[in-house]
């Protein structure tokens, strides 16, 4: 599933082609992704114009003028993808297609519908049921290490899993949590309540400093994730800890390989010599 860094990625091709710009056509080729397509999503937002596009975890809002919102997820598979100038023939899992009154073409792909668009507005953005109890975001100044310990105070679960919880860190997914807890030196396997104000600064710095990382190099393409110009991301390239099980540690080098842990049913990668 794409995490921060890709969803952020996403939100700023679509903000170049979007933002200031109308809507002058919207066309659905199925009624449902993972939910029902809004009924009324082409008489709602025909002929409006789009005043900012953003993310919010791995949330996209497409806000309009008027005070509609577009809440879209890409799920495991959605990508959009914007063509400035005539599209090539329509994939079958083109499901929704936006057309502007600058020309542009933006498709939304998903094969496996996992994603979905749902019509909200800004005046209940903060009740929305999928906004409403997410945490803090990780790259906003008010991510800081008391704030983050506030969140895992007497948290018995692993540290690993303290961060994949969307109430404790929003955005961060699997991959993005390895990588910054190899740069920060801390086990997965810690209790997250155990982590104090040295570590929290440490942790909070390291995912700040990954996800900065992987946004300028487009995100990571695994599986599906391509950027809106139909470009691959190529932080994967800069792994140091994920998916390297059994190569030797960047950090302590040949005769401390990576491992390879199981938690909640996720494979978490570490260097149980480097991180305590």
């Amino acid at each position: 599933m794409p995490e921060l860094p890709e969803v952020e990625t996403v939100c700023r091709g679509l903000a170049e082609a979007l933002k200031g710009r109308q809507l002058v056509r919207i066309i659905t080729r199925r009624p449902d992704l993972r939910f029902p397509l809004p009924n009324d999503l082409g008489q709602r937002l025909t002929g409006h114009r789009i005043q900012a596009v953003k993310r919010r975890a791995k949330f996209i809002l497409i806000e309009f003028k008027t005070s509609d919102v577009l809440l879209s997820h890409l799920g495991m598979s959605g990508r959009f993808r914007i063509y400035h100038t005539a599209p090539p023939p329509e994939d079958r899992h083109d499901h929704v297609i936006f057309e502007t009154n600058t020309g542009a073409v933006i498709r939304y792909n998903d094969p496996r519908r996992f994603g979905f668009m749902v019509l909200t507005n800004r005046a209940n953005l903060t009740t929305n049921r999928f906004l409403a109890d997410l945490g803090p975001e990780p790259l906003e100044h008010t991510f800081t290490p008391d704030i983050f310990i506030s969140h895992i105070k007497n948290k018995k679960a692993p540290l690993k899993a303290a961060l994949l919880n969307q109430h404790v860190v929003a955005g961060l997914g699997n991959i993005y949590a390895c990588e910054a807890l190899f740069i920060a030196r801390l086990s997965p396997r810690r209790t997250a309540g155990t982590v104090g104000p040295k570590r929290a600064a440490a942790l909070v710095d390291a995912i700040k400093t990954v996800l900065v990382d992987a946004i300028s190099k487009g995100g990571s393409s695994l599986r599906d994730h391509r950027q809106t110009n139909g470009e691959l991301g190529y932080f994967q390239h800069a792994f140091k800890v994920y998916g390297r099980e059994n190569e030797a540690c960047p950090r302590c080098g040949p005769g401390h390989p990576i491992k390879r842990l199981l938690q909640s049913g996720r494979s978490t990668f570490f260097c149980p010599h480097c991180q305590r």
